[in-house]
């Protein structure tokens, strides 16, 4: 019987550290099958390579997520093509609405007022200020292009920004998509949503262009309720979309984001890209580290989102790269009426938080 005992704790031992070697190697560990030549070496009883030891490479070298070789050319047309996707998205919005994009309207001189542009910090190029101010430094006999003159102006743009939004009560910024159509349920759904808010004296606040935000605007104004619209400068003129009561134009995201966070109790997230996705995880990580409370962050289409839920949950929560607690920051939905219900309920218990907080300092 002990000899028993001892051969089954030998083998209980074997798999333990069979299991800890597996958990140590980042392959196996995030299950992904070793290669071939891999197995046949942990067969043949070789070493494995220390983690110090940095990766030799195969001679493929790093590729996109398309599987293009990633040099610089690939990067420079991807950055290229990618730029002329969002003017496509953009447009296609303001066609869908039956509108001409202000990118294809002609520059030449109309009657009335001429269009003033302001060259004072500009250079001779088509560039967005946002893209000189991430430029790297260089030398310049001008001070008015310089990134201390830049610094003034982004306060001077924040300013204008606490300015003109300081009336904004109840504010809710919706997001999505400027490419949807007008035909679109998402469209519709945004503008019901939009709608049922502005009745119950939310304010809507969006990025100002065409399809999601559009729609919102449109839904604020239907409900008698006020509609922002937040523009940001890109390489084109984007245009504003009619339905905005109070229109600001932003030339930094940083200052436009800030906004949003600022003047809203609540994000709604419809279906959209990269500026979509760069609001959500904003909002998410300003929850996660304490920036904000009781801010709560819809997800509106959950077909749309299921993958990258699913990707959320299978990998990111699975690896501990976030905690449990985490995934139930966002909030799911179909149905304008629960969106709407589900803003209500979070801001009464921001409306309480904010009252404790304030009876707090002031017996500090």
């Amino acid at each position: 019987m002990a000899k028993k005992s001892q051969t089954a704790a030998t083998r209980a031992a074997k798999r333990g550290a069979d299991a800890t070697t597996a958990g140590d190697d980042p392959v196996r560990a995030n299950g992904v099958r070793p290669s071939r030549s891999a197995a046949k070496a942990g067969k043949a009883g070789k070493a494995a390579v220390p983690a110090s030891e940095p990766l030799r490479s195969r001679g493929r070298g790093p590729r996109t997520a398309t599987g293009k070789k990633a040099d610089a050319r690939t990067l420079a047309s991807a950055g290229q093509r990618s730029l002329e996707g969002l003017k496509e998205r953009t447009e296609e919005g303001h066609l869908a609405a039956g509108r001409t994009p202000p990118s294809q309207k002609s520059d030449s001189r109309r009657s009335g007022a001429s269009r003033v542009i302001d060259h004072t910090i500009r250079d001779y190029s088509p560039v967005t200020e946002d893209e000189k101010l991430l430029q790297q430094p260089r030398s310049t006999g001008d001070f008015t292009r310089t990134d201390p003159w830049r610094v003034m102006r982004i306060m001077g743009e924040f300013i204008e920004g606490f300015d003109v939004l300081s009336t904004v009560e109840k504010g809710v910024s919706i997001f999505g998509s400027a490419r949807t159509h007008p035909d679109d349920p998402q469209y519709a759904a945004a503008q019901e949503t939009a709608r049922l808010l502005a009745e119950r004296g939310f304010s809507i606040i969006t990025g100002a262009g065409p399809g999601i935000m559009e729609a919102a605007n449109k839904g604020a104004r239907e409900g008698r309720g006020y509609s922002v619209g937040c523009n940001i400068e890109l390489p084109f003129e984007q245009g504003a979309n009619p339905y905005v009561d109070t229109l600001v134009n932003f030339r930094y995201f940083m200052v436009r984001k800030t906004m949003f966070i600022k003047y809203s109790v609540a994000f709604i997230i419809f279906p959209g890209g990269f500026g979509t996705l760069d609001e959500l995880f904003e909002a998410l990580t300003l929850i996660q580290t304490g920036k904000i409370y009781q801010f709560p962050v819809i997800l509106f289409g959950r077909h749309y989102w299921a993958g990258l839920l699913r990707w959320l949950q299978t990998r990111v929560l699975l690896e501990r790269k976030i905690s449990p607690g985490d995934m139930d920051l966002l909030l799911l939905t179909d149905d304008p009426a629960e969106a709407v219900a589900a803003v209500l309920a979070a801001h009464e218990a921001q409306t309480v938080t904010a009252s404790e907080r304030n009876e707090r300092v002031e017996r500090i």
